[in-house]
Order: structure tokens, then C-alpha cells, then sequence
């Protein structure tokens, strides 16, 4: 019965800690460059200010709250998807700050201020992915997969970057985020497969 109670309890909690962070991306779109209190989270919540500060903490915590936020819901598109290749990573990542343009642009703002060090990043991912793809036999075996990883998530976060400054559109995140993966695989492919991962390089060579 313990078991049961307890169980409900964090399902609770973790219910009431999702209707706080989607209060908190509600303001944002309201007001994208607004003070967002932790009274006003309560208030859009429906609940009270003690439990914004029990489930989320002070109001310096809340950008560290929405990066988790972030990285569960690419955990969980990841899984619908039931792919773990690069290019899944990489396009739902982009996917997911370009869906939520606002609060995104805002909460990456807010992450460069704070100096927040992000425990859990969509490179996590990425590095997965390219193991993945060495043990299947798509790269080299005597490469660095976690150097290729980091090669691109540089990458992907100067295209992001530019992106939050308005310097580039969706369309062109997109792409520079892409191009950067296609080069390192194509510059990592294994023998058997390097016309296939050299194929999305060519493809743009010739539009």
C-alpha cells in the first residue's frame, strides 16, 4: 500500500512540476523579455508559490529547470521515433528549439548570463549515435567517435547561436546543422559506405 502511495505521490509531482514549466513557457510567449517571478509562475499554474519553489527552486533555477525540461522531451521524441542515428539527433534537436522559437531564443539567452553548466545536453545523444554508427560498421574503426561528436554539436551550437541572434532563418539552422554532420561522416565513412554518406554532400553540390 506504502508502495501505491508513494508511487501516486511522484506521479503527482512530477504532473505538478510539467504544469509549472508550461506556465513558465506561457509567460514567455506572453512577454519574451519579462521578470518571470515565481508568484507569476504560481498563478498561471494554479498552484502555490511554495510548490514552484519545492519542484523548480529559487527563480535562478528556472532556466536549469526548462534545460531539463528540454532534454526530456528529446528523450522522449528520440524514443517515438525508435531511431538513434545521428541525423535523428541532430534534426530533433533542432526541431526542438524551432518549434518554441520564443522561449527558446530566451532560455539560451538566459543560459549564456547565468554561466549555466548543463548536466544533460543533446551531445549526450549525439555521442550515442556515433558510437552506434562506428559499431555498425558505418565509420572507421580507428576514429574517435566522441571527437566526431563534439566536432558537430560546435558545430550545430555556433548555427544555434546565430539562430537565437536572428542571424539566420529555421531553414538555414537546419541546414548548417546538417551540413556540418554530413562532412564529419563523410570525412569518417568506412569504405562500404562511403558513397552513401558522401551522397547528401553531393546532392547539394549539384542544387
Amino acid at each position: 500500500m506504502r508502495l501505491v502511495e508513494g508511487g501516486l505521490r511522484e506521479q503527482h509531482k512530477a504532473q505538478r512540476r510539467t504544469r509549472i514549466l508550461e506556465a513558465i513557457r506561457e509567460l514567455l510567449r506572453d512577454s519574451p523579455e519579462s521578470v518571470i517571478s515565481i508568484e507569476r509562475i504560481a498563478e498561471r499554474a494554479q498552484v502555490a508559490p511554495a510548490t514552484v519553489y519545492n519542484l523548480i527552486g529559487p527563480r535562478d533555477k528556472i532556466w536549469e529547470a526548462l534545460a531539463a525540461g528540454f532534454m526530456d522531451e528529446l528523450e522522449r521524441r528520440l524514443a517515438v521515433l525508435g531511431a538513434s542515428g545521428p541525423r535523428e539527433v541532430v534534426r530533433s534537436t533542432v526541431h526542438l528549439f524551432v518549434d518554441d522559437p520564443v522561449v527558446s531564443r530566451r532560455m539560451v539567452r538566459e543560459w549564456e548570463r547565468s554561466g549555466l553548466v548543463l548536466h544533460r545536453s543533446p551531445l549526450t545523444q549525439l555521442r550515442q549515435a556515433m558510437a552506434n554508427a562506428q559499431a555498425e560498421g558505418l565509420l572507421h574503426a580507428d576514429v574517435d567517435s566522441d571527437a566526431l561528436a563534439s566536432v558537430v554539436g560546435t558545430a550545430c551550437v555556433g548555427a544555434l547561436h546565430q539562430w537565437v541572434a536572428a542571424l539566420i532563418d529555421d531553414e538555414r539552422f537546419f541546414a548548417r546543422a546538417l551540413f556540418a554532420l554530413d562532412v564529419v561522416l563523410a570525412a569518417a565513412a568506412a569504405e562500404p559506405h562511403r558513397d552513401e554518406l558522401l551522397a547528401p554532400l553531393r546532392r547539394r553540390d549539384t542544387l
